[in-house]
């Protein structure tokens, strides 16, 4: 997909996103503070977020660092860096600034960043490598590089299913791991050997079980309508009938999780660290 595609992706998806990111942001957490703790973050330190999306783990880097720290916070969509600057206004947050750029194409000073976070953007990049190679760039020698993946699709059944759904309505099927998608890095030693074959050292790599609880199986069909990019564009290209029973299918596929009175759903992902060499 190019780039601009790829914007226009998120840009559309920028308002969901936004909208449900409290609930995004709760279920992310045990993996979000596993990536912040495993990024080494102190006080007064300079982070870069990577595909930093509607930012609420921008947020809690910035909290982390303090007020002589900063958070770069990037993305290729000027909507969701829109919303970073709104909610880290809102939190009195003065340590947060945006640069709109896609990762294989950041321009940041050389060596300028303690470290480094990308949480669910890497495994999405058209050209890992490359945005790896800027990561390397803008971080100073022995600074940490955190990220986090989802892990494979067994591991992540409600996810894994629904988007097979609406591949097959639209004529898809999932892209093999090492390719662009939801779960590109989720196969064993992927993202290890990916790190480690783009100059980083040192790697660990911890899985991280979440577990995705809504009001409804209702609700959490909402949710996926609105925020969850990659599954609305499965069906860009499809009609309107076509759309429709593919989401009718995923909504049937969510009653077998949890109760009536509660939708459970459990999940995986992988965090990992490493650091970058001199």
């Amino acid at each position: 997909m190019q780039t601009e595609q790829m914007r226009e992706q998120w840009e559309a998806a920028a308002p969901g996103w936004a909208r449900w990111e409290p609930v995004i942001g709760a279920w992310l957490e045990p993996a979000t503070l596993a990536m912040l703790d495993m990024a080494g973050l102190a006080a007064g330190a300079k982070v870069l977020d990577l595909a930093c999306g509607a930012g609420n783990q921008t947020l809690r880097a910035a909290q982390r660092v303090g007020a002589d720290g900063l958070v770069l916070a990037c993305d290729i969509a000027e909507s969701m860096l829109q919303h970073v600057r709104e909610s880290a206004q809102a939190a009195g947050l003065a340590n947060v600034s945006t640069l709109r750029a896609a990762a294989e194409s950041m321009e940041i000073a050389a060596r300028s960043m303690d470290a480094a976070i990308c949480r669910l953007g890497l495994m999405l990049f058209a050209a890992p490598a490359q945005a790896l190679e800027a990561v390397r760039n803008a971080v100073r020698p022995g600074g940490k590089f955190a990220v986090v993946v989802f892990s494979t699709p067994a591991a992540n059944p409600f996810m894994s299913q629904s988007l097979q759904i609406l591949l097959r309505h639209a004529g898809k099927t999932l892209p093999p791991p090492g390719k662009p998608g939801i779960f590109a890095l989720g196969a064993p030693g992927l993202l290890k050997s990916l790190l480690e074959s783009n100059g980083f050292v040192d790697v660990e790599l911890r899985a991280v079980d979440l577990t995705l609880r809504m009001p409804s199986a209702e609700r959490t069909l909402l949710m996926m309508q609105e925020s969850f990019g990659l599954y609305r564009a499965a069906l860009a290209d499809c009609s309107e009938e076509i759309r429709a029973a593919a989401w009718a299918e995923v909504r049937s596929l969510l009653d077998n999780f949890g109760s009536p009175e509660e939708f459970v759903a459990p999940g995986q992902v992988l965090v990992a660290s490493a650091t970058v060499s001199g």
